[in-house]
Formats: C-alpha cells, sequence, structure tokens
C-alpha cells in the first residue's frame, strides 16, 4: 500500500470537517432563511395555532411530535429499502478500499472520535443540560427538564421502528445499524442544546447560525469516523445524516410550540407560536 492511498483518507477527513464549515452558514442564509419566509412557513404557523388553540401548549407539541415521527419513519422506510439493495454496489466496495487504507494512528484518533456519538456519553451531557437549564429558566424549569431528556429517546425508538423495518444488518467489522444513530444522536443532543441556548437568551442572528454549523461539523465527521473504523455501511451514514436533521427539524418545533412566546415580547400575528420563552 503506497503513502498516497492514505493520504488520500486524510484529504477526505478534511473534507468532512471543510465542508460543513462552509456549506453550513450558506445553507442558513440562503435556503434556510428562504423557507423562513415562505408560505409553507406561514401554513405551518397557522397549523400549529389551531392546534394550540384545540389541545393546549403541551397536547399541540405532543401532536407535532407524533405526526413528524410518524412521516419520518414513512420517509426512511423506502430510503433503507433502497440503501439495502445498494450494499454490495456500493458498501462493499467502499468497505474494503477503506480497509486497506487505514494507518494505526490516525485510527486511534478516529476511534476516540466516533465514541462521542455512542449512547453512554451522551446520556451525561442530555442530563448536565437538562439540570443547567431547568435552573436557568426558573419557574418554567421543567420544559428544558422534559424536553431536552425527550429528544435522546425520541431519536432511539424511532431510529429502533426504522431500523427494524429495514433489518438491513451491519458490516461484519461492526454492529452500526440503518440509519446511523450516532450520527443522530449527535444531531438531536447538540442540536437540542443549542436550541435551548437560542432560547434561553436573545443572540444574533450569527451566533444562532455558528452553533448550527458546529452541530453540523460534529456531525459530518462522526459519519466520517464510522467509516473510518468500519462501524457503518457508507449508505447508513449518509441516511443518518439526512436522518438525524430531519428528526430535529420537527422536534425543534415540538419544543418551540411547547415554549410559546418570549415573556414580554410582541406577539405578531400567527408568527407569536413559534417564539421562544425564557
Amino acid at each position: 500500500m503506497g503513502q498516497g492511498h492514505v493520504v488520500t483518507l486524510y484529504v477526505i477527513a478534511a473534507f468532512a470537517v471543510i465542508v460543513p464549515v462552509v456549506f453550513g452558514p450558506l445553507l442558513a442564509y440562503g435556503p434556510g432563511r428562504r423557507l423562513a419566509r415562505s408560505t409553507t412557513a406561514r401554513r405551518v404557523r397557522a397549523a400549529t395555532a389551531g392546534l394550540v388553540s384545540a389541545f393546549g401548549r403541551p397536547g399541540a407539541a405532543l401532536t407535532v411530535l407524533l405526526a413528524w415521527s410518524a412521516a419520518i419513519v414513512a420517509v426512511f422506510w423506502p430510503l433503507g429499502e433502497l440503501a439495502h439493495s445498494l450494499e454490495h454496489a456500493v458498501d462493499w466496495p467502499v468497505l474494503s478500499w477503506v480497509a486497506t487504507r487505514r494507518s494505526p494512528g490516525f485510527e486511534d484518533v478516529n476511534w476516540f472520535y466516533t465514541a462521542l456519538g455512542d449512547r453512554y456519553p451522551l446520556k451525561w451531557v442530555t442530563v448536565a443540560g437538562a439540570v443547567i437549564f431547568a435552573v436557568l429558566w426558573r419557574r418554567r424549569f421543567w420544559i428544558p427538564l422534559l424536553a431536552i431528556p425527550a429528544q435522546f429517546v425520541l431519536e432511539q425508538y424511532v431510529q429502533a421502528v426504522i431500523s427494524g423495518m429495514v433489518d438491513r444488518g451491519h458490516p461484519p467489522t461492526g454492529l452500526g445499524t440503518y440509519p446511523s444513530g450516532g450520527i443522530a444522536r449527535i444531531v438531536m443532543v447538540f442540536g437540542t442544546l443549542a436550541l435551548f441556548v437560542a432560547l434561553t437568551w436573545r443572540l444574533d442572528k450569527k451566533v444562532h447560525v455558528a452553533l448550527g454549523t458546529f452541530v453540523l461539523l460534529l456531525a459530518t465527521y462522526e459519519g466520517y469516523s464510522r467509516i473510518y473504523v468500519q462501524k457503518h455501511w457508507l449508505t447508513d451514514v449518509i441516511s443518518g445524516l439526512m436522518f438525524g436533521p430531519a428528526l430535529f427539524a420537527g422536534f425543534a418545533l415540538a419544543v418551540c410550540v411547547l415554549a410559546g412566546p418570549r415573556e414580554g415580547a410582541a406577539k405578531p400575528r400567527d408568527a407569536r407560536i413559534l417564539e421562544p420563552a425564557t
């Protein structure tokens, strides 16, 4: 094996860092901004306003969460079947290609990093985040104390449902399933903490974008590390990079519905439903 073959994986690792750093802000200020001002966004705000009127904020938030989770299952089930059909054409060649280009030192780095997406360390991050924000939210302590742990449970069970429906197995070198739970957990845990930072303090939009970009960076490199240490098929990782943000989007909407408007803030039209609270 030539040194150039090893360097190729270093270059891909660099791209796993550079791409989210560059495209995170571009997505936020481009498609993200247009989506927030779109007709679809206005309809979503109107629909959530109707749910709040009918069921109250807790009931509306639960309705949003359950409906979104069902939609996620409906979308990622056929995508999982597609990924399974590509196993011999895509996943096995990539697995073999990576296996011949790993280096011991860099492998240690990736084994260390990929543990970030495991359940055990993220349980403690979740608990710490819930306690800290419960203290910060004072009399509304129950919202972060309920919502932050809920994201962990939501990801685990929605992923388990999809994985069970697809039942595609795992690489012979690891136990990773479809879609990548390590990536999804990072998005859900750190994305939820970033969301509560945004809901707790009035921060500049640039800070919000930086937080989102940081979460995207963590998730993207987690995907790279899972492929490098061969815990997942490539298609598991690609699916995880879609599944995690998709699930988080619905969860974030549910949290905003539950939290309601920030105290003392103006409440223009139906947009007040999604204003943050402290």
